[in-house]
């Protein structure tokens, strides 16, 4: 495949959520073309996001363990196939979308003290914080206190740890992920100057070096990550925020046009937990990996990312 061949596969009309992107970030087409809203209008019709809402229980709830859990099981309970939901694009404005949302702000964020989620771990916040932004409620109170707590909580190295620590690790990617969906009127100068640490954490150790022996994990690509960390989700984030023209950037580009397949595509190397020797933490019950594609095989989903984020290197260089 040549590129316009690639592009062609992404527009495929199957998976109508990778057409909206591909379009929008892509082929840099305005969100009111009708090309753009018919694609978008499909996302919740047909394809993966409608695959997940047919699996909700009336209540709102997918999986849901027998005290009504949002997080177990892992990965197929309400709290991983609403992440899911946000990253395909669906909203509040989807009936379905808002009853699961409202489970988080009334068992999650309830006020005034918010006390269940603060107690969690930031890595908790994070990826919350970028899913209820992305379903349209950033201006929210509540959301808002999310990213308040994020800024508390960056290391004064810039980075962010979910277990206790006094220094960050590039493993805790959801509070710079949830900074980079958050519009940037929303931005509090607080907020900005969290974004710029958190970016230079990344830069300063090149998206993959933080000492001893690499990890194999973080040099597969996968989808969904979950609360994991690879090559592809620092790009990914690094180059949303801005920074596509860092020269500390080359070596992880580097290996993501390695990984690029003679026909143009990325594969979807390995479905989570892809855990390996140097992990830092155990999985204390049994997960469900969960995935739409076919490990080992080309990924519209992740040759969707990797190519949005040459596009934006280039478009920064």
């Amino acid at each position: 495949m040549n590129r316009q061949h690639v592009v062609d596969w992404l527009l495929e009309e199957s998976q109508p959520a990778v057409r909206y992107f591909t379009l929008v970030d892509i082929l840099g087409r305005q969100r009111n073309d009708v090309e753009v809203r018919e694609a978008y209008s499909q996302i919740s019709r047909k394809g993966w996001a409608f695959e997940i809402l047919r699996l909700q229980n009336p209540k709102g709830y997918w999986q849901s363990s027998p005290k009504g859990s949002l997080y177990g099981p892992k990965y197929t309970a309400t709290n991983w196939m609403a992440l899911i939901l946000s990253d395909l694009g669906l909203t509040k404005e989807n009936t379905r979308v808002k009853k699961a949302a409202e489970l988080f702000f009334k068992e999650w964020l309830a006020l005034p003290s918010m006390t269940n989620i603060f107690n969690d771990e930031v890595c908790l916040v994070g990826n919350t914080a970028r899913m209820l932004t992305r379903f349209g409620y950033e201006d929210d109170l509540r959301v808002r206190k999310l990213f308040d707590r994020l800024v508390e909580d960056q290391k004064e190295d810039g980075g962010w740890h979910c277990f206790n620590s006094d220094t960050g690790t590039l493993d805790c990617w959801e509070g710079l992920a949830a900074f980079a969906v958050l519009s940037k009127s929303k931005r509090t100068r607080k907020i900005s100057d969290s974004i710029e640490r958190g970016a230079e954490f990344y830069l300063q150790r090149k998206l993959f070096e933080e000492g001893g022996k690499r990890y194999s994990p973080w040099f597969r690509f996968h989808y969904p990550n979950h609360y994991y960390y690879d090559i592809l989700v620092g790009l990914d984030v690094i180059t949303r925020l801005g920074y596509g023209n860092d020269s500390r950037l080359l070596p992880a580009l580097d290996i993501l046009k390695k990984k690029r397949q003679r026909d143009g595509t990325w594969l979807l190397e390995k479905v989570h937990p892809d855990l390996a020797r140097g992990a830092r933490y155990n999985l204390r019950k049994k997960a469900i990996p969960f995935a739409f594609e076919e490990q080992g095989k080309p990924s519209k989903w992740v040759t969707l990312i990797a190519t949005r984020v040459l596009k934006r290197v280039e478009e920064t260089s």
